[in-house]
């Protein structure tokens, strides 16, 4: 029997996890973590054989848990996360396994029977050894964004995509805006530059609007279930009900 540890800071998601963990004869849930914090003290008294990690927590993320940790304590991992954009490449070459929320019952069960083979064939160590480069590989930055290269006629900027604050559509253009008040015209599409964009900072909150999380400063309700981002410069934009469930998803609300 092989021992589990759910750390996620969303309540719903440790329950399903456990759900189906609880299905399982052969395995045994030392607990759960709402945090980073409580999940560094839980694996270094409970030395579970396996975790799932959710990436992206309030207090701290699923890779700096990792980094906190001692090497000599690291479990199986088995990341989680909502944002399919986020060092997917990375895991996919030196991650163990990880989930897309949402996941469905049977890809979670696929990757559980997976963890469960490596332990009890104690494969772990050569999956532990792939975990450490991929934290590597993250500390030293190499999944940093290059700048993007934006086409306005005859002339090329190169953005940083951290500066992007918001992206307009107007008609067979779009509108960038960036952090230095810069304002680029491009002829692209909406879905082609959230795909250029390639981070999980960039929502689309209406079919005409892009939005870079950071420079958000607040979600009002309008009424009748209206909401509105707000930006830090200022400016407001509707958020249409088709969009709305993935910022709240997000956010965390």
């Amino acid at each position: 029997m092989i021992t589990v540890l759910i750390i996620d800071d969303e309540s719903l998601a440790r329950q399903r996890v456990r759900k189906l963990l609880e299905s399982r004869t052969d395995v045994n849930i030392l607990g759960e973590c709402r945090s980073g914090t409580e999940a560094l003290e839980t694996i270094a008294i409970q030395r579970p054989d396996l975790i799932f990690l959710d990436i992206q927590m309030k207090d701290m993320t699923g890779f700096d848990v990792l980094q906190t940790l001692p090497k000599a304590l690291w479990p199986l991992t088995i990341f989680v996360t909502a944002y399919d954009k986020y060092a997917i490449q990375a895991f996919d070459i030196f991650a163990f396994d990880y989930l897309l929320k949402p996941f469905k019952n049977d890809r979670f069960f696929t990757s559980l029977d997976k963890a469960v083979v490596a332990i009890q064939h104690k494969e772990q160590e050569n999956h532990l050894v792939q975990l450490r480069q991929l934290v590597s590989y993250l500390q030293q930055g190499q999944h940093k964004p290059e700048p993007l290269a934006l086409k306005q006629g005859s002339k090329i900027s190169l953005i940083q995509t951290a500066d992007i604050r918001y992206i307009e559509a107007s008609g067979y253009y779009i509108e960038v805006f960036t952090s230095e008040s810069k304002r680029l015209l491009l002829r692209e599409s909406m879905t082609n530059m959230l795909e250029q964009l390639g981070s999980p900072n960039f929502l689309r909150v209406h079919r005409s609007t892009i939005i870079n999380i950071d420079f958000l400063s607040e979600i009002q309700h309008t009424g009748a279930g209206d909401v509105v981002a707000k930006m830090k410069d200022g400016k407001v934009f509707r958020v249409s009900k088709s969009y709305k469930e993935e910022l709240f998803r997000f956010l965390k609300l």
